[in-house]
């Protein structure tokens, strides 16, 4: 079936554990725990290719991406050995993507910006990964275009409205080319969890009546969403929180702040106040605590294979069922479990041999 030749937007830490992944699941074949899935309609992980790549930072211009993905200030951990990969990465466009409470952290190389849908076309890649922070929402839309204009379909990571615009989602339906999005979920992360507790607790017959997720982390991540998305996080995981109950309730979700020393590291901590039979009352606390590069992957994975299956198909615009079952803000937001049936549809339209390369 071939390779999936992907182009990264943004080399910090989603895209530092996303290629650590590719060749650590290449090693552990036989045992890929931490993986939703092998395989996915006929491919594997290590069908995924890195072909081209682009940042800002100083240290990680013109560098093989095997030495950028470890660049400062990236923070994340290292959990597997990269080979040179003969891919250097190229100088993008700034536009926003250093907000002020980045400028004592990123480092802007001073080199011509190069010609990205050029790049992209020259290393023949199919599909743009936008990894950028999430305040640099001009910049993602920027490489929408250059997505478009090179031919490649285009993954938002972020939270900027690519895929949840119905004006972006129809230009990219007239490039005939597919988009999926916005704002990456987390495979284990604090909105999940906190989702899959209030499904449950209200199943047992417990009202809810207030809760909250608070989130604390380090990495340029936090530092830039606590200066230039914060409000607008807070409410994407407000509503994406509240589609879990069937009935009204007070519900507060998002970042709080950052902590450098936390590294690449977060904290979530959530409180649940409730009544259960009788009127009796009811809380939970629980504070959980990740690594944010290391919780894209997976969910990236899935995501890139996907598009390549929608790709094979020729499926232009939005591709609906990918975009509900891993992002926070897609055009329509979904009850877990039928978001994830939504994506099983999907993939089943694909046949393969789950076992054919092991």
């Amino acid at each position: 079936m071939g390779k999936i030749r992907v182009a990264l937007a943004g080399v910090g830490n989603c895209a530092s554990g996303f290629t650590q992944g590719l060749f650590y699941y290449r090693k552990e074949k036989k045992q890929p725990f931490g993986l939703r899935r092998l395989t996915l309609g006929g491919y594997f992980p290590w069908d995924i290719e890195i072909v081209s790549a682009f940042d800002i930072d100083a240290r990680k211009v013109g560098r093989d991406l095997s030495q950028a993905i470890f660049a400062e200030p990236n923070n994340t951990m290292g959990f597997a050995q990269v080979p040179d990969l003969d891919v250097l990465v190229h100088k993008g466009r700034v536009l926003d993507g250093v907000g002020q409470y980045l400028k004592g952290v990123v480092v802007v190389d001073s080199s011509p910006e190069a010609n990205v849908p050029q790049v992209l076309k020259r290393s023949d890649a199919e599909i743009l990964i936008n990894l950028l922070p999430s305040g640099a929402m001009e910049a993602s839309r920027w490489y929408a275009e250059q997505a478009m204009e090179a031919g490649c379909a285009f993954i938002n990571v972020t939270l900027t409205s690519v895929a949840s615009s119905p004006v972006w989602s129809e230009r990219f339906k007239r490039a005939e080319l597919p988009v999926v999005g916005d704002d990456l979920v987390d495979q284990m992360g604090a909105t999940t969890l906190h989702r899959t507790l209030m499904r449950l607790l209200s199943a047992q017959g417990v009202r809810i009546s207030e809760t909250y997720q608070l989130d604390v982390g380090g990495g340029t991540e936090s530092l830039d969403t606590l200066e230039r998305t914060r409000d607008v996080k807070r409410k994407i995981k407000t509503r994406t929180v509240k589609s879990a109950l069937p009935y009204e309730a007070d519900v507060v979700a998002g970042t709080t702040d950052y902590v450098d020393f936390m590294q690449n590291r977060r904290d979530s901590y959530l409180w649940i106040k409730g009544t259960y039979f009788g009127g009796a009352p009811l809380e939970i606390e629980l504070r959980l605590s990740t690594v944010d590069a290391a919780n894209a992957g997976a969910v990236l994975l899935d995501v890139v294979r996907a598009v390549k299956l929608g790709l094979d198909r020729g499926e232009v615009g939005v591709l609906s069922a990918v975009s509900a079952y891993a992002f926070k803000r897609p055009p329509t937001i979904m009850p877990l479990e039928k978001a994830a049936q939504f994506f099983e549809d999907f993939i089943s339209k694909t046949s393969g041999d789950p076992a054919r390369r092991l």
